[in-house]
């Protein structure tokens, strides 16, 4: 608001000056409204010793000398006025009483600029007064907004209007005000210089809302057409707020992405995006966008925005979930255990979003976890059977890893039942097959001989290992006669076992012992046998079954439909035999121990020699088929 004094200063100066010197003193600025008037307030004075009979005073426009021919406003002498002036101006004042108050009337924009008073005593007594006054022609009310208006804040607007013509009093009102308060008119307050205004007032508290809000004033003159508008824009500064953002974003690996923040305020606010306290962009806008190129794992996060001026500060935050597949899962090493402990192997792994994990073993699902980082494999008591290659996979709808990783379980050896000893022409191979961890150390004992071969004695015993079998062979050459004893002991650091190798295969020996004679006349009596047989049941059947058709078909068992008990086991020894059988031609055989009795042992022979035994079973054969 604008404080007005009572009693301007113009009018103090004016009685202190009484007696002195040549002056004058008026307004140095005055305004009007076009098509109204105006009254400029003036006072002079002279020395006291001129005592002049009559005092005349002439006012000049733009130019206080005489000799340049200024427009005459107004001239008490002559009234001989320039013709702009004519009917417009008259004297308000009484020159005698040294007031040079002028009226101006139906002012027009010509007629703005400056009014200079020259006093005229007679004679030479003129005086022009340098002091003059500047009018102002105005088509607009003024509104006085305060410097700075902060929203929350009340603030008082005032709409001021010249009110200097003594015959058209303005009257003043608000537009465009509503929701922001109610107007109160002070009146007509007088300024320092002598001139007067009208003043409005309209105090509100401002919200964001009315930042560029378009408020008017109107100066309205009764009983005339004359109507006057001015507009200000409010300039309300308030804090940022955060009007724009992305929500959540998803994004894959490797994509691009964009995250933008808006703010409003007033002044404009400096946008700061920001990620675990580090700056990443900043500028004075009102939007900044974040660009992130080929996205990783890494720029998963949440990411801030901070909006801020003057006047305050505002932040959000926006989650950016980077998608990828598994990374390669991570296993707690390769685990060693003694048979009977109790195992617990942890398997991990991170992706977006998290994986479906698996261990497997040979293809046979052990555990598995749904959208779990981590897996955790408990084996109460290991076992032989649990040693091996396991898998640890983990997958996504982004992708799939895996891992292998190896429980090594420690146990004593165990002699596996294909540990044989078989016959050929003139050798025996003993087989010893033990299954242990750690690998084992493998003896062959010979009884009878007290003879003991070590596997490290590699000139008589060949090893192969295949996983956590060890395959000891040991070659023996000896002339017919019957079969050794020999027996396996393997050994490792959590036990031993022995086996007496069983002989497999006797009639090889048998063979070798008779030699090819004998194997021919074995082969006659065995025909011989059969053929009796035969003719037997031949004649039993046509005796028993009269009716016995020789078209009718027998029964018939296929062996698709016969199962033997023990097959498998039988097979699966078979199969492994002739695995190592096929291992021995492959390497060559191992040098055989040559075990063949001396001759000085020859009394010791068996009595029946291989043609005795020929002999007798010549006999039964022929007493058979008679």
């Amino acid at each position: 608001m604008i404080f007005l004094t009572a009693l301007p200063l113009f009018w103090i100066m004016i009685s202190a000056s009484r007696g002195g010197h040549w002056g004058a003193w008026m307004p140095s600025s005055i305004s009007a409204f076009e098509g109204t008037c105006v009254s400029i307030p003036c006072r002079f004075d002279f020395p006291d010793e001129l005592r002049p009979a009559v005092v005349h005073g002439v006012w000049y426009f733009n130019s206080p000398y005489p000799k340049n021919y200024p427009p005459v406003v107004f001239k008490s002498r002559t009234q001989v006025v320039h013709e702009s002036f004519q009917g417009r101006s008259r004297l308000l004042g009484d020159l005698g009483l040294r007031n040079c108050t002028l009226l101006l009337s139906n002012v027009s924009p010509e007629l703005g600029g400056k009014y200079y008073f020259r006093g005229d005593l007679g004679g030479y007594n003129q005086y022009t007064f340098s002091e003059h006054s500047v009018l102002d022609i105005i088509n607009t009310p003024n509104i006085v907004v305060p410097p700075e208006v902060v929203a929350g804040t009340e603030v008082e607007v005032s709409c001021m209007v010249p009110d200097n013509c003594p015959e058209l009093r303005p009257e003043l009102s608000w537009l465009g005000h509503e929701g922001l308060g109610e107007p109160a008119v002070l009146g007509r307050l007088r300024e320092d210089e002598g001139t007067w205004v009208q003043v409005s007032l309209l105090h509100f508290v401002p919200t964001r809302e009315a930042n560029g809000h378009r408020l008017g004033c109107q100066a309205s003159f009764p009983n005339t057409t004359l109507q006057f508008e001015g507009y200000a824009s409010l300039d309300v500064k308030y804090p940022p707020v955060i009007v724009e953002m992305n929500s959540s974003v998803e994004a894959i690996e490797g994509s691009h992405v964009s995250l933008l923040c808006g703010a409003d305020s007033n002044p404009p606010p400096l946008l700061t995006w920001m990620r675990d306290g580090t700056v990443l962009r900043e500028a004075v806008a009102e939007s900044l966008l974040l660009e992130l190129e080929e996205v990783t794992p890494a720029e998963d996060g949440v990411y801030a925005c901070l909006a801020e001026n003057a006047y305050g500060q505002d932040n959000r935050t926006v989650g950016l979930s980077v998608m990828y597949a598994p990374w390669k899962p991570t296993v707690n090493a390769t685990v060693v255990a003694v048979e009977g402990e109790t195992v617990s192997i942890l398997c991990s792994t991170q992706s977006n979003p998290d994986p479906i994990l698996t261990i497997f073993k040979e293809k046979q699902i052990l555990a598995t976890v749904i959208y779990e980082s981590e897996l955790q494999l408990e084996l109460p008591a290991v076992s032989p059977e649990d040693d091996g290659e396991y898998w640890c996979v983990a997958e996504n709808q982004y992708g799939q890893r895996a891992t292998a990783f190896n429980l090594s379980v420690e146990f004593a050896p165990v002699l596996l039942l294909e540990s044989h000893c078989a016959a050929a022409r003139d050798t025996v191979q003993c087989l010893c097959v033990v299954k242990s961890n750690p690998e084992p150390s493998v003896a062959f004992e010979l009884p009878s001989r007290n003879v003991t071969v070590n596997d490290s004695e590699r000139e008589f015993v060949y090893s192969e290992r295949s996983g956590l079998v060890l395959t000891s062979i040991l070659t023996l050459r000896a002339q017919a006669q019957a079969p050794p004893r020999v027996i396996c002991t393997a050994r490792n650091l959590y036990g031993a076992k022995s086996l007496e190798l069983p002989f497999q295969g006797a009639h090889r020996l048998m063979w070798a012992k008779i030699g090819p004679v004998g194997a021919v006349v074995a082969f006659a009596i065995l025909i011989a046998i059969v053929c009796y047989i035969t003719q037997t049941r031949r004649k039993k059947n046509v005796t028993e079954s009269p009716s016995f058709s020789a078209g009718d078909n027998p029964p018939v068992l296929f062996s698709s439909d016969f199962r033997i008990s023990g097959a498998p086991e039988k097979y699966e020894s078979e199969r492994r035999l002739g695995s190592e059988r096929r291992l021995l031609g492959l390497r060559g055989e191992p040098p055989e121990l040559d075990l063949s009795y001396s001759h000085s042992d020859l009394g010791k022979r068996p009595t029946k020699d291989s043609y005795t035994l020929t002999e007798e079973l010549a006999e039964y054969a022929e007493i058979r088929v008679k």
